[in-house]
């Protein structure tokens, strides 16, 4: 007798219960969702080098940009070693997990005490769509998930207002009282000599729907601005009414309501699966965890007539070419022989200050009780902005970056060891999100980025005319501050892949010679 697919999985289920006739119905391809016919594996990116050659290279830090110019020319054959000043590869793409130790330039420790699955972006903690970083992702085989940038649902909360404001709340008021002055003042001629007649209705009528205008052409509020309580079986409850525009003027919401307007803002974004590093993890799996020397800070540069001499902690190491990814800042102070223009140059970098403070909480009650999956909270406290998971959602734990700031509020902080950073930060955040800010914190973590040991500094800006794009003999620079994306991944990448480029078409041309 013969039996049926049907009769099989009902004999399964009866015998092995659901967990059996699913997995069967996996293997029959009849599960739900089932999506393999139509699965396509990861596919190298577009850039590739043409020509092989067994040159050696000495690579000077294992960050993004380090571990992307030897992994480009692995490819084509190269003889790479990277020498990493910290214990850990990365750079300031930095994941921390429970366990995890923080040390700064002043010796002041700190360690992560976070629960299992959770972690901290110290570092970059997003990507925009457009940037090379996903296709690298694409390419070693790093899953991303959605990043949620911007949040309808999040706060904005100026010192001109009495209380923090939902984005859409500010947001629709705002479009509502500009649409609204629009309107009446092409209803009432002004704009008859920048207007022709023909669009004056067309450009009404789009306001009116724009700024959710009433009959009279007038802002009363909307269901754009939200509910106190939202609808269901019965009506929901309106907010109060909306603020004058001359009130709403004085809450000062052009930065965070333009913030996502940018193209490196725009969503979609992304993360990568269980943490930023991910991308670094992969990375140095492709190039061969043997050719990266950890706890190796160089101490000289030299160049030589064929070739470079680098000094580190571990001895010395020649090679025919040298790309450095360090800090221009430090790099700057490095003895050696390269050019005073060169050092100069290097030198004229300015690092710029950002810190970040995570907060574990032991309930997610932002989810729970504000509803706000995702996004950032934009305050113009000395705390910056406020980051809500993009992840995990309906765990028990959760981490939000209770502080991402900037500059002089950064080095306020920078100056202040870890438990006076936190107080200060939940004071502040006090004034967003009221006493449940304090409640149920489990552990944190801040990061200095100006403090952090062979880095110090988030991110470096140099003259657009710096000298550093080309080469100093046979050093080459790379690093997202040799870009116009200065602080993104991408900039790292673009920069490795340029240089690459130039130094194999230079060994190919010496070799032939």
């Amino acid at each position: 007798m013969t039996v049926t697919r049907r009769a099989l999985l009902i004999g399964l289920g009866a015998a092995g219960g659901a967990g059996a006739m699913f997995a069967a119905m996996n293997v029959l391809g009849l599960a739900p969702g089932e999506q393999r016919s139509d699965f396509e594996p990861p596919r190298p990116s577009d850039f590739a080098l043409r020509g092989k050659s067994a040159a050696k290279v000495v690579i000077l830090g294992a960050g993004v940009a380090g571990l992307t110019c030897a992994y480009e020319l692995g490819k084509a054959g190269y003889d790479c070693t990277i020498l990493e000043a910290a214990d850990r590869i990365g750079g300031r793409n930095l994941t921390l997990r429970g366990g995890d130790q923080l040390t700064e330039t002043t010796g002041e420790k700190q360690i992560a005490r976070f629960g299992e699955d959770v972690y901290f972006n110290a570092g970059p903690a997003r990507i925009a769509a457009w940037m090379v970083t996903l296709d690298y992702c694409r390419e070693l085989g790093v899953p991303i998930e959605p990043f949620v940038n911007g949040n309808a649902s999040a706060y904005i909360y100026t010192s001109g207002m009495k209380a923090p404001v939902r984005f859409r709340t500010a947001r629709a008021d705002m479009y509502g009282h500009l649409s609204e002055l629009l309107a009446k003042a092409t209803s009432q001629g002004d704009l008859d000599k920048l207007i022709p007649s023909s669009d004056k209705e067309l450009l009404l009528d789009f306001l009116r729907q724009f700024g959710d205008l009433g009959e009279k052409t007038t802002y009363e509020g909307s269901e754009r601005r939200g509910f106190a309580a939202y609808p269901g079986v019965e009506a929901g409850t309106a907010l109060p009414p909306p603020p004058t525009l001359s009130e709403l003027l004085g809450y000062r919401l052009a930065p965070a309501l333009t913030f996502e307007l940018s193209a490196d803002q725009a969503m979609p974004m992304f993360q990568p699966v269980g943490g930023m590093d991910s991308i670094v993890t992969a990375l140095a799996d492709a190039v061969g965890r043997d050719r990266i020397q950890l706890s190796s800070p160089i101490s000289k540069i030299t160049n030589l007539p064929a070739g470079v001499e680098i000094t580190h902690a571990g001895g010395t190491i020649k090679a025919g070419y040298c790309i450095a990814t360090l800090p221009p800042h430090l790099m700057a102070k490095l003895p050696g022989n390269l050019d005073p223009a060169v050092l100069a140059a290097l030198g004229s970098a300015q690092p710029y200050s950002a810190g970040k403070i995570a907060l574990e909480y032991g309930r997610r009650w932002w989810e729970q009780e504000d509803r706000i999956y995702g996004g950032i909270t934009e305050t113009d406290l000395d705390i910056g902005r406020i980051w809500y998971p993009s992840h995990g959602f309906h765990h028990r734990r959760g981490l939000m970056i209770g502080s991402y700031n900037f500059g002089p509020d950064a080095d306020t902080y920078a100056a202040l060891k870890h438990p006076d950073r936190l107080e200060k930060a939940l004071i502040q955040g006090e004034r967003v999100h009221g006493p449940r800010h304090r409640k149920d914190l489990l552990s944190s973590v801040s990061m200095a980025w100006t403090k952090r040991p062979h880095i110090e500094g988030a991110w470096a800006y140099l003259p657009p005319s710096s000298a550093l794009r080309e080469p100093a003999g046979r050093v080459y620079f790379a690093g997202d501050w040799l870009t116009h994306l200065v602080a993104w991944q991408a900039g790292a990448f673009e920069s490795a892949r340029h240089v690459v480029t130039r130094l194999h078409d230079r060994v190919l041309k010496e070799e032939t010679e």
